[in-house]
């Protein structure tokens, strides 16, 4: 999920989304000790966006605008 996504969203929408993957983190875990996965992207992946939206929330409350300065990179 890319962060100009997550930025449209509102607070209890990103709020639900951070428990989703953290439901989706624990379940890959258990996969990954029972031998069913082997798959470390997908771990990492998880945990890349559970911190990606959990920095969106901290700038929502600090009221960091980041919508405009996400314009200007490429």
């Amino acid at each position: 999920m890319k962060a100009s996504e997550i930025r449209v969203k509102s607070r209890q929408e990103i709020l639900d989304e951070i428990d989703a993957c953290r439901r989706e983190l624990q379940n890959v875990r258990f996969q990954w000790q029972a031998g069913e996965t082997r798959n470390p992207a997908q771990r990492r992946s998880i945990r890349r966006n559970i911190a990606r939206l959990e920095t969106i929330l901290r700038e929502m409350d600090l009221g960091i605008d980041r919508t405009s300065q996400d314009k200007g990179v490429n």
